[in-house]
């Protein structure tokens, strides 16, 4: 991409359904982002300027999932003005912690929430970015890691392939010399099936993966569900920790619905539980 250009590149930062925190994390960059300037130039984000732009763009990064009508149409719009279309954090890959509203029934989950569900129009589903429009590369996470964004831009910068870990959370661990959370005190961990990329952090502090990067390639879900099971976890109690920011994802939603769902989210039980 950057063969023939003399200036920088034009980047927009857009958001649909999630918490800005992946957003966050770019301005989290700090002083980075002032090394990035001469080559990339910020042309839209909300986040940071008060400066507007509708593209043409030649990288745009997506924070977010679709959840409401009117975001799908704006998504089709800003895919005809962006080169290369990346997708950044849990929310725009895999749909986030709000696509678990897939497994309930109509209006449930609105109900539970506003007194006037109603007034509030939204999909039955709050789904990736990938299901609506074409998506060039994805950044996982949540939220995202800032050094794999400056390696995803400085790649397109260069016109090279990024170099992006697809290694379990359980390499880093074990680089990082902790101690594994389920050998020595029987703790849940996704783990084995999660892609790296957050420095394994929750098992730094005695817990186990949540899976916020999502599964790795070739994840072996239904093999960790039978060791869980081997621990003494019931089907409803593996469904509830499969079910987390990244449940959405093909493999991981398998095998919560194999299991029934997730708990408070089965058949008439939308929003009905925790």
């Amino acid at each position: 991409m950057a063969a023939g250009r003399t200036g920088p590149l034009s980047v927009g930062v857009v958001k649909f359904a999630s918490c800005d925190g992946c957003q966050l994390a770019l301005l989290g960059l700090g002083s980075l982002l002032l090394e990035l300037a001469p080559t990339f130039r910020l042309a839209e984000f909300g986040e940071a300027s008060s400066e507007r732009s509708h593209g043409p763009f030649d990288v745009l990064l997506v924070e977010g999932s679709i959840s409401a009508p009117e975001q799908a149409a704006h998504l089709r719009s800003l895919r005809e003005q962006a080169t290369l279309l990346v997708t950044i954090g849990a929310c725009a890959t895999s749909g986030g912690i709000q696509a678990l509203r897939g497994w309930g029934e109509g209006d449930g989950v609105a109900a539970a929430v506003y007194p006037r569900p109603e007034e509030i129009p939204s999909l039955a589903t709050a789904t990736p970015i990938a299901d609506h429009v074409t998506v060039d590369a994805e950044l996982r996470g949540c939220p995202i890691d800032g050094a794999q964004l400056v390696e995803l831009l400085t790649a397109v910068a260069l016109g090279r392939r990024p170099q992006l870990p697809d290694e379990a959370v359980c390499a880093a661990c074990r680089r990082a010399g902790r101690v594994c959370v389920v050998v020595a005190t029987g703790e849940p961990c996704l783990g084995p099936i999660t892609r790296a990329g957050c420095g394994a952090l929750c098992p730094a502090y005695g817990r186990g993966c949540y899976a916020c990067f999502g599964t790795r390639e070739d994840a072996n879900v239904e093999g960790l569900a039978a060791d869980l099971a081997g621990r003494g976890l019931d089907e409803a109690t593996i469904a509830r920790r499969l079910a987390g920011f990244t449940a959405w994802t093909p493999e991981l939603r398998a095998a919560i619905t194999a299991r029934g769902g997730p708990p408070g989210f089965g058949p008439g039980e939308a929003g009905g539980a925790s």
